[in-house]
């Protein structure tokens, strides 16, 4: 039987959960193309590497593995004056200088807390799921797919 290896475009059913069992996401499918294109974490798809239709996985990511350390350098306190008038907490402000998006924490008197970590920064998370299906691409698949995911 065929097994999932470089080039596949690999469809899955995904549950992320917490170390105390809570489900931060699940995900009836989810679809990649497996072979280092870091469109899944690494870990996960090293675990996903040879497996089949029907094959299941469940796996322990640490931070680092995962959506990264929580990094200190990524919380600032921004004058309110240097951010749009409609500012609220929740807004996304998009720093293309830094490649980042900070997320508006909190807002007091004159300035606002902004992050730009991800919400799951220094979380340690448990990946279950099953290979739903996958085929293999020739390299004008590949292209294809990769091209398409630099015009979003």
């Amino acid at each position: 039987m065929d097994t999932i290896k470089k080039n596949s475009l690999v469809s899955i059913s995904l549950k992320l959960e917490d170390e105390r069992g809570n489900t931060l996401d699940e995900s009836d499918e989810v679809i990649y193309l497996h072979g280092g294109y870091k469109q899944i974490f690494q870990k996960l798809e090293s675990e996903l590497e040879g497996k089949k239709v029907g094959d299941s996985f469940d796996i322990f990511l640490q931070p680092v593995d995962a959506f990264g350390e929580y990094d200190e350098s990524l919380v600032v306190k921004e004058s309110l004056l240097n951010l749009p008038d409609d500012i609220e907490v929740g807004v996304e402000l998009d720093d293309e200088e830094r490649d980042a998006i900070w997320v508006v924490e909190t807002i007091e008197e004159g300035y606002a807390i902004l992050n730009a970590n991800h919400e799951l920064a220094g979380v340690s998370i448990r990946v279950s799921g099953e290979i739903l299906e996958f085929e293999h691409l020739l390299e004008e698949g590949v292209v294809e797919i990769l091209n398409m995911e630099h015009e979003h």
